[in-house]
């Protein structure tokens, strides 16, 4: 039923769009089939909606000049999408847009009729989405809003901006484009002066922000679907297997958030794929594991997992570790090594 009202409503939608559509096309969009249609037309106009239809090839059914769908219509499911993708925005973007989204909220509630209130409810105490940002969003909340307006205006920005594994920041005056969230952090897609190239700028890198009085125009060919589709920091560029031996398989179980792919091998182990944005946070969840593991592929990671653990064991003798942690140590490295 809900699905019907969303269509009854996506079609009086369509016609005040564009009035003197064919069934045909309406079909088409709707993906129904034209009888059905036929029939949606029929329901409309026994619940009062003032719909006729114009015969000719230039004809097709349209709504009675001057009306207007009441606005703020949803069906339950539509009420609860607007509450949730709200609760989602102030989860992954922290408070830039909190007031606006809380006010908006409190108009929906108070125009919803109670049926879709009661579901709103039970959606918000079912369905929670906590915790998808590696850090607290609202650390880099000043450089988010000054990149916000700056995007919005159209103005060049100065970053004093720290790269991966550097130290010190170094300044970069900078067009912004779009801003994007992945892999639980905020970034800045923009024009580099002075790398004279697009870059992806972290949002927690940057040191200090000054917005300039230039503008700029942002191409007309650079489309952020296509640079996410292409740009080799957007794509998952390493891809892990692992085998867990028979004892460890609850360990794989017990942590399927992980992976793509699971299976079960003839021999009782299991193997599995993952995907991971480079072999630095590959390393960090194989250690995160907390098990014995083979890593099957890359090579490569083998090197990381044991580097990492080099500097680990290093760290934790130079601290005096306790025999039974200094052994513990020192038993996960002769693992990864055998493996």
């Amino acid at each position: 039923m809900a699905n019907l009202a969303t269509r009854l409503i996506t079609l009086i939608v369509l016609l005040q769009r564009q009035p003197k559509q064919t069934a045909t096309q309406l079909a088409e969009v709707l993906d129904v089939s034209v009888r059905t249609v036929q029939r949606y037309m029929t329901m409309l106009e026994e619940i009062g909606i003032p719909i006729y239809a114009e015969r000719g090839s230039t004809g097709g059914y349209a709504l009675v000049r001057g009306y207007q769908m009441p606005p703020l219509i949803f069906t339950p499911e539509e009420a609860i999408a607007v509450y949730l993708g709200t609760s989602l925005l102030e989860e992954v973007w922290g408070r830039l847009y909190q007031d606006g989204a809380r006010g908006a909220l409190a108009k929906l509630d108070n125009l919803m009729p109670d049926r879709q209130r009661q579901e709103v409810i039970w959606a918000r105490q079912t369905m929670v989405s906590i915790d998808m940002n590696c850090n607290d969003p609202n650390l880099s909340l000043p450089y988010l809003e000054q990149l916000r307006d700056a995007i919005h205006e159209r103005h060049r920005v100065r970053l004093h901006y720290r790269s991966r594994n550097q130290e010190k920041t170094t300044p970069r005056e900078v067009d912004p484009y779009k801003l994007v969230a992945r892999w639980g952090q905020q970034y800045c897609i923009g024009y580099c002066h002075l790398r004279q190239a697009l870059r992806t700028f972290r949002l927690d890198r940057i040191g200090d922000l000054e917005c300039l009085t230039q503008t700029f125009t942002e191409p007309v060919e650079f489309d952020l679907q296509t640079y996410l589709a292409t740009d080799p920091f957007y794509q998952a560029t390493v891809r892990v297997r692992l085998r867990f031996e028979p004892e460890a398989v609850l360990v794989a179980l017990n942590n399927l958030v992980y992976w793509q792919t699971c299976e079960k091998q003839p021999d009782g182990a299991i193997v599995v794929t993952l995907i991971a944005p480079d072999l630095e946070a590959a390393a960090g969840i194989v250690l995160n594991i907390g098990s014995p593991v083979i890593i099957l592929e890359p090579q490569a990671l083998h090197e990381e997992v044991r580097s990492r653990i080099r500097l680990l064991a290093a760290h934790f003798d130079s601290m005096n570790l306790d025999e039974c942690g200094a052994s513990q140590i020192k038993a996960i490295s002769s693992d990864i090594s055998t493996s």
